[in-house]
């Protein structure tokens, strides 16, 4: 990025496990969900001057019901953030977080903030995927802009030859490595476990022993003759995460170890219809904006909304399977809409630190035709 006065530095990312409909998370409120979130993340930096925190920026997709009334700020209070600190909520569907990030990175660079907290929150098991009351344009609902993002991936599929068995293979994928991630403890270093209902919830409720059986007999979800199915699609969830965002400066006086600076950000929109190709155009600012080329990425974290609109990103852009969702992804995961970008790029860091690698990405497709990327820099332990 070339405005600003310095980097600014992630110096801590967490997330909650997500769940899904009718597991143990549902019916607990978004705000208790965040604020536990915030609580764990401030627990884990105690060493942080949080009197210097000034801004908490939450995205989410649908800020209403228990998820409205500026959550960001309720959530901060229930977990004791100074009063000091200002709060915001940002929109930019399942982008919101990712969004978040990229302001807190704003703001830091431009000397407005030195700490920020940057995270997201959703839930989808009680907010309805439009909202409790959307009014559509009739102008704009002609031209299909409210279409379904699935229906959008059915002509992705259908006009790139993807068809229903490379999609159910990739969503097995996602499964079996979260479930593997899960196994080998590579979660455990982003997970903040939530309290609900007299239980400690500490583990994803989405991935599950891929079903060959069911993935073959599951009936299309969009189109009478489609190929996206429940199983090839990411479930409706519940989640939260968060980032703690400083300047590099105030990092070094303050005697805190950075795990990662952001190099760079973008975002993209694209023809509705070509709503598969977002987060290549966002993708390749990202990369010109940090001076680096794909190759030069070792690991990159992709938002899976549908097995079809991943597969038609990966070929489209040429991205190597093998840097791509090493953990799992949404498939398998959960797409806890507002809370998706700040969980990816929590994903993301930790991803890092197992490969050991150096440059990471995140990118999402988003409704209405937009793409939002996010390069960053690992920065490595001594002697490592």
């Amino acid at each position: 990025m070339s405005a600003g006065k310095e980097s600014s530095v992630i110096i801590d990312a967490v997330r909650s496990p997500i769940g899904l409909d009718k597991g143990k998370m549902t019916g607990m409120r978004p705000d208790n969900l965040l604020s536990q979130v915030l609580l764990g993340l401030l627990t884990r930096n105690q060493n942080m001057p949080f009197e210097n925190i000034e801004d908490v920026i939450v995205g989410c997709a649908f800020p209403e019901g228990p998820q409205g009334m500026l959550i960001a700020r309720s959530a901060a209070l229930l977990a004791g953030i100074p009063q000091t600190a200002g709060a915001k909520v940002v929109n930019r569907f399942c982008g919101a977080s990712m969004e978040a990030v990229h302001q807190a990175d704003a703001a830091i660079r431009l000397s407005d903030c030195e700490v920020v907290i940057a995270g997201g929150v959703e839930d989808m098991l009680s907010i309805p995927a439009d909202g409790f009351n959307p009014s559509f344009h009739p102008d704009l609902a002609e031209q299909n802009y409210y279409v379904p993002m699935g229906e959008l991936a059915e002509h992705l599929a259908g006009n790139s030859g993807i068809g229903r068995d490379v999609q159910e293979e990739y969503a097995v994928n996602s499964h079996n490595k979260a479930l593997d991630a899960w196994d080998n403890g590579y979660f455990n270093n982003e997970i903040i476990p939530v309290q609900y209902n007299n239980q400690i919830i500490a583990r994803d409720e989405g991935p599950r022993e891929p079903d060959r059986d069911y993935f073959s007999g599951a009936s299309p979800s969009f189109l009478i003759d489609g190929t996206i199915t429940s199983a090839t699609s990411s479930p409706s969830a519940m989640g939260a995460a968060a980032l703690l965002l400083t300047s590099e400066s105030f990092a070094e006086a303050n005697n805190l170890k950075p795990r990662a600076r952001i190099l760079s950000r973008a975002i993209a929109g694209v023809e509705r219809d070509s709503e598969g190709d977002t987060p290549l155009p966002a993708i390749s600012k990202a990369l010109q904006r940090a001076g680096l080329s794909l190759d030069d990425i070792d690991v990159i974290e992709l938002n899976e909304a549908y097995a079809a609109q991943a597969l038609y990103f990966i070929m489209n852009g040429e991205f190597p399977f093998n840097k791509i969702n090493l953990n799992g992804g949404s498939i398998a995961l959960g797409n806890p809409l507002g809370a998706s970008g700040a969980r990816i790029m929590t994903t993301l860091l930790n991803v890092m630190d197992q490969q050991q690698a150096r440059y990471g990405l995140a990118a999402m497709a988003i409704r209405g035709g937009q793409g939002i990327a996010t390069i960053i820099e690992r920065m490595s332990e001594e002697g490592e």
